[in-house]
């Protein structure tokens, strides 16, 4: 089944040339072998609209090169195989093609058929990295259990939230706009001038206790509770009704840059010193390296992950046991990341849904398994 990668190889070694070379041990090289789909069970129904979107920003993330994004626009891993940027692209291109195909014939998805996925795909098994886990057993209690042959897949979710467009005694804390002093700089520019600007200058911590609002550094977006600040923080974006004045209004809000402090997977989230400064966006937005370009993101079609190691733009099927004992599919791409997937070969976090909190969002996903089959699909030549 997988010669065609094999032969591939040599065809594609050319557009290869031109992607950044990933440092990758045999170890880790070995935790991705070619592999058959499981052909029991049903995949999970989808809207092949929904997940066409996600596969248009995204191929169109990657076409502006690895000049642009070096950490994600490369075939990550799997270049060793003789996967290409130009190939993972064709992929994310298949699933737009076939959705129109579909749709125009009044048809049910062939996406969402295992056999028409095993005829077109080829596919590549991931296997967790458990050495790499056992490094956060102690604080995370879901890796203690990590099985050998499925990675750890979390879940996250578009935080639902009430907000104030003044602070008040329950919304006392602010989502800020990137600082007045960088709002026309590039990403480029402001890594250059990191020693002057306020954005690098102070921790969370110095940012909710007042420091910003006090200097008139940055403007306040939305003022939050604290628990929904902190879950916008970690989320990524926040969905907002914003009370105002005249009435309320809906926002969305998306993370834009960070105070450079790295995300610590020991730390609970209210001790982490990273801060994100946010933009207000039309949508819920995933990966991009800043704001001005982030890739359309949509809930269950949508994973984060370990972009350096993956590469942005993999279609993953995802497999689990219910606890019916049932075989299910899950078809998603992965297309957003974060700081809990620096260096990290053993698990996906799945975009979830709109959920105001833990208790809402655990309630609807409390049967779905921790762990999971995960395959990388990639098109055949």
């Amino acid at each position: 089944m997988f010669k065609s990668l094999l032969i591939l190889l040599i065809v594609n070694f050319s557009l290869s040339l031109a992607l950044p070379v990933m440092a990758y041990n045999s170890a880790t090289e070995d935790l991705f072998k070619a592999d058959t789909l499981p052909t029991e069970g049903k995949i999970l129904p989808f809207s092949d609209d929904v997940l066409c979107q996600v596969a248009t920003g995204t191929s169109a993330y990657l076409s502006l090169g690895a000049s642009y994004d070096a950490h994600a626009n490369h075939a990550g891993i799997f270049k060793t195989m003789g996967i290409s940027v130009y190939r993972v692209k064709k992929t994310l291109d298949f699933i737009c093609q076939t959705s129109l195909e579909d749709a125009q014939a009044n048809r049910p998805s062939r996406l969402q058929n295992i056999a028409f996925l095993e005829k077109h795909f080829d596919s590549i098994r991931w296997m967790p990295d458990t050495r790499q886990a056992k490094q956060f057993q102690q604080q995370k209690t879901l890796l203690k259990n990590l099985p050998k042959d499925q990675i750890l897949m979390t879940k996250y979710y578009i935080k639902k939230a009430q907000g104030s467009d003044i602070p008040t005694a329950d919304m006392p804390y602010a989502l800020y706009a990137l600082p007045l002093d960088e709002k026309k700089l590039s990403l480029e520019q402001a890594a250059a001038n990191k020693e002057q600007l306020t954005r690098y200058r102070y921790t969370k911590q110095e940012i909710l206790g007042g420091v910003l609002e006090k200097k008139k550094l940055a403007t306040p977006l939305v003022y939050l509770s604290r628990e929904d600040l902190e879950d916008s923080l970690m989320q990524g974006t926040v969905r907002v009704d914003i009370r105002t004045r005249t009435g309320t209004r809906k926002a969305f809000f998306n993370v834009h840059r960070n105070n450079d402090y790295r995300y610590d997977r020991n730390l609970k989230k209210e001790d982490q010193k990273r801060y994100w400064y946010f933009k207000e966006m039309n949508g819920v937005m995933g990966y991009g390296k800043d704001a001005n370009h982030k890739i359309l993101i949509k809930p269950q079609v949508t994973v984060a992950g370990d972009m350096e190691l993956l590469g942005l733009g993999k279609l993953i099927l995802l497999s689990q046991t219910t606890n019916a004992g049932k075989k299910k599919h899950r078809l998603v791409i992965l297309a957003d990341t974060g700081g809990a997937f620096e260096k990290n070969a053993y698990q996906l976090d799945l975009l979830s849904g709109y959920y105001h909190g833990w208790n809402d969002y655990h309630k609807a996903w409390k049967h779905v398994p921790d762990y999971t089959e995960a395959r990388i699909l990639i098109l055949k030549p």
